[in-house]
Order: structure tokens, then C-alpha cells, then sequence
């Protein structure tokens, strides 16, 4: 079990999750105070920044030692950003201004402790979003918190801005996890309007990023997904354009010839691709490969954002897609037909606690109990047909399959008797008939 997996166990309690807003002015007061008062001839507060080289942290750490003298050291956690990524991260960071950047690989922990227990509990946000982002944001901040904890340090700091659902994410883990830890959050005090004054920002300090006015895209890439907002994609009506997609070839071009995948699992986790037992990095690696090369997992989506607001996002995930489908169709199998409902219940409940954040409560454990044991008999594989961006059920198996060809075929049978179904029909439609009967003999009541 990883760090965040103990973690857990010791949640804060719900009034310092629920902090008041006259404490926690109290607190940023006191925080200015005392950082401010650093800032004049004396070492300023360390501040543990979640960083990932993009515009928004880029501009965040030179912006913290001017506005409050911190000394900074950057935390980024390696979720599968993609090959090369991280490359030169830490000496940017030090160009950037900060003390040190640590970086931890924490791929096997994602996707292990957090993606396959919101697929196995079939969480699906917004009826589409696979819930990317929302899945990496609590287990970046938790690793966050313990270097802060470590080092420490007086505060900890994040790059999310004041629209969106991260910050909410972030500061929720550092709530449950660390609440004697100041937080700054640079979006919700500098003077910066938009990422335009980011990119004048930056570049007037040096610091070299990719975003551009011309593609001021913001992108979230892990593991399991990918994510696209910004720029052309505030306008709903206007199609995303094709150089924006990156692990995912666009459907049209993809190849004339489709592809047969097996996925098996054990208890609701994949644990093989092809009859090759995998780790949960390197299946899930291997079926981004196949997928994305078949153009399957994009998804444009119009969302509504936990503080209110609708936006839209684009999103590539083509192994998740493939895992989904294969999940769903063995659960159809194997679970019966009220726990399937349950469950189907369940998952909304679930993609709205991962979305919203809330992955560090008890509510979580106890929604993992549940679908922990509506997992037990979820074993067996799933044949899935690639081709051109769809997902084709070509096969299942399970030694734990309630489907019986006995009971189903619409052939000639030995164990099923049609007769007993006039005797269910006639009990299943028992309140209606006494509905019906006691309407035809009142006189008070209108003909329809």
C-alpha cells in the first residue's frame, strides 16, 4: 500500500474540513503577516509548490519571492506525463528561482490505488469524462503534503486557478491530510488577468514555456488520459482542432484493419492483455499504444465545473475507454440484475466524490467497501474489436457467469417451463389490476 494508502487511515476531522471562513482569514492574514515581515532582512517561510513546468507554476515561483520572499521548493509527481516530459524539469525549476524541485515517481500508485478503484466502481462523470484529472489531483497533493511535512515547511502552494475544480481538489487533501499547513493560491491574489499576462510574465523573466498567445491551450496529460482546454475550445461550437490530440490517432486515418484485444481480469482489476499478465502501468501503457492507434477514447465534452460553471474540455483516454468497455460487459455477466442496478446507482455517486475531491473521506472507504464486494466474482476476459474510434464486444468469458444457454436459448429445452410464467405475470401485474378494477367501479371519478 503507498503513502497516501496510510494516510488515509487518519482522516481530519470534519470541522477542520469544514473550516470556518473568519478562521481561515484569520490564518491568510497571519500568513501575510509573517511572511511579509520574513521578506525584510530575514530568511523568508518555505513554501512546497506543486509544480509542473507549465505556464501558470513557471510564473508561480518567481511570483512567490517577490510577493512574499519565499524560498521555494517545487514537488511534481510523475503520473505518466508522457516520454521526455519531466526532462530538464528540476534545473528549470532552480532557473525559475526555486531552491530545489523533487520529483516522484508515483505511476504504479496511480494507477493501482486510484484508477482501477474508480473503474472498478464504473465511475463516469458528466456521462462521458473518465474522470482523468479528478483521479491525480488527490494523490499529487498527498505526496505534496508529506515533502512539506518532511522539509518542514510553513505552507504549501498549488498553480489551480479560482474557476476551476482543482483548487478545490487540491486544498481538500491538504485539509484532511495537513491542516496546520498554510495554503497560497497565486490565482486567487496576484493582479495576472488571464494567460496572456502569465506568457508576458514569464517571458519578461526569462523562463522558457510552451503555451504561446497563438496556442494558449492549458493540457493535463497522465497515465490514463489526456485533457484539452483553452484557447479555440471556449467556443463549444467549433471543433477541436486535429494538432491538439496527442495519444490518439484522429479515427479517419486510423488503420483499414481493425484490431482484436483480450482483456482479463481478476476481482475487477485488469491483470492481463493478449493471455500477458501485466502490471497495472504496463497494461495500461500498452493499451494506450493499440487504442490511440485506432483512434479510440476522444471525447468532447460540455461539463459542468464543481463551483458552478459550464465548460468544455476535450479529452483523450484510449486505454481507459477499452478497460470501461471490457469492465462493463463482464459485470453484465456476472452480477445480477439488482446488484447491477446498485451499482449503476453507485457510480454517480462515486464520479461526483472523485470529481468534486473528496477522495480523502470516509464516505470513499466506505464506497469501497461496497464495490469491493460486488467485485468478487468480476473474473474472467473480455474479447474487444478496435476499429477506427469504436470499442466492439467480440467476446466474454467468466467461470462465474449467470448466463445459462439452457434457460436462455430460444431453442428446445429440458429446465424452463413457459407455463410458470402466467402465474408470475399474473402476481407482477397484481397492483394494477386492483387499480383498475377500483377506478371502473367509482362513479365519482371523470372518464379519461
Amino acid at each position: 500500500m503507498g503513502l497516501v494508502g496510510r494516510a488515509s487511515r487518519s482522516f481530519a476531522s470534519k470541522d477542520l474540513l469544514l473550516v470556518d471562513l473568519a478562521q481561515h482569514l484569520s490564518l491568510y492574514v497571519f500568513l501575510c503577516t509573517t511572511m511579509h515581515k520574513q521578506h525584510n532582512g530575514q530568511p523568508g517561510p518555505l513554501v512546497v509548490l506543486a509544480y509542473s513546468g507549465g505556464l501558470d507554476t513557471s510564473a508561480i515561483v518567481p511570483w512567490l519571492r517577490e510577493t512574499y520572499g519565499a524560498r521555494v521548493v517545487c514537488f511534481a509527481a510523475d503520473v505518466g506525463q508522457g516520454l521526455g516530459e519531466l526532462d530538464g524539469l528540476i534545473a528549470k525549476a532552480k532557473r525559475s528561482g526555486a531552491e530545489d524541485c523533487i520529483i516522484e515517481d508515483l505511476r504504479e500508485e496511480f494507477v493501482r490505488d486510484f484508477v482501477f478503484p474508480t473503474l472498478r466502481a464504473g465511475a463516469i462523470y458528466a456521462r462521458t469524462y473518465l474522470l482523468g484529472t479528478s483521479m491525480a489531483r488527490p494523490l499529487t497533493a498527498a505526496h505534496q503534503v508529506a515533502v512539506a511535512q518532511r522539509l518542514g515547511a510553513d505552507a504549501v502552494a498549488h498553480g489551480c486557478t479560482g474557476k476551476g475544480n482543482d483548487q478545490v481538489r487540491f486544498e481538500l487533501t491538504y485539509a484532511a491530510l495537513a491542516p496546520e499547513l498554510q495554503i497560497i493560491a497565486p490565482w486567487r491574489e496576484w493582479k495576472f488577468q488571464g494567460r496572456e499576462d502569465l506568457i508576458a510574465y514569464v517571458h519578461a523573466k526569462g523562463v522558457p514555456v510552451q503555451a504561446t498567445a497563438a496556442k494558449p491551450y492549458s493540457t493535463d496529460r497522465n497515465l490514463w488520459h489526456c485533457s484539452h482546454e483553452g484557447g479555440i475550445l471556449e467556443d463549444p461550437s467549433q471543433e477541436a482542432p486535429e494538432h491538439i490530440f496527442v495519444m490518439t490517432k484522429n479515427p479517419l486515418a486510423a488503420p483499414d484493419e481493425p484490431v482484436v484485444v483480450t482483456i482479463g481480469f481478476e476481482a475487477g482489476n485488469p491483470v492481463s492483455l493478449d493471455a500477458v499478465p501485466l502490471g497495472p502501468v504496463e497494461l495500461l501503457e500498452q493499451l494506450n499504444e493499440v487504442a490511440g492507434e485506432h483512434g479510440v477514447g476522444r471525447a468532447d465534452i460540455v461539463e459542468d465545473r464543481l463551483v458552478g460553471m459550464k465548460s468544455r474540455g476535450v479529452y483523450e483516454t484510449p486505454g481507459g475507454t477499452v478497460l470501461y468497455a471490457a469492465h462493463r460487459e463482464l459485470e453484465q455477466m456476472v452480477l445480477d440484475r439488482r446488484t447491477l442496478r446498485m451499482k449503476d446507482e453507485l457510480a454517480l455517486r462515486y464520479a461526483d466524490l472523485v470529481y468534486d475531491g473528496r477522495w480523502w473521506t470516509p464516505e470513499r472507504e466506505a464506497l469501497d467497501a461496497l464495490v469491493s464486494a460486488t467485485q468478487q466474482n468480476v473474473t474472467g476476459t473480455v474479447r474487444l474489436k478496435l476499429f477506427k474510434g469504436n470499442v466492439i464486444v467480440a467476446g466474454r468469458e467468466s467461470p462465474f457467469a449467470l448466463y445459462q444457454p439452457s434457460y436462455a436459448t430460444f431453442g428446445k429445452d429440458n429446465v424452463y417451463n413457459q407455463k410458470d410464467a402466467e402465474g408470475f405475470i399474473r402476481l407482477f401485474g397484481l397492483a394494477s389490476r386492483i387499480a383498475a378494477g377500483l377506478a371502473a367501479e367509482r362513479t365519482d371519478v371523470p372518464a379519461r
